[in-house]
């Protein structure tokens, strides 16, 4: 299985509204989206590159694998 790797924050910005997420609010240099049947809300820093443990991190709280992550990234 390849490495996630880095990515840019509005890349995973596009894949999140692509699944579902809408845009709730912004705090400071957070983002925050929700999608219905989520437990908790998935943040995102509005830094220029995300980290790879952020988007490990916020694909657990989606419950979202890392090869449908790849197939839908893909697609972008």
């Amino acid at each position: 299985m390849p490495k996630i790797g880095n990515i840019n924050w509005q890349k995973f910005e596009k894949f999140l509204l692509s699944i579902g997420c809408k845009f709730k609010r912004e705090k400071g240099d957070h983002r925050i989206y929700t999608k219905q049947g989520l437990n908790r809300p998935v943040v995102v820093p509005r830094d220029k590159i995300l980290p790879e443990f952020i988007i490990l991190k916020n694909l657990r709280t989606l419950g979202i694998s890392r090869e449908k992550y790849f197939k839908i990234i893909s697609k972008k």
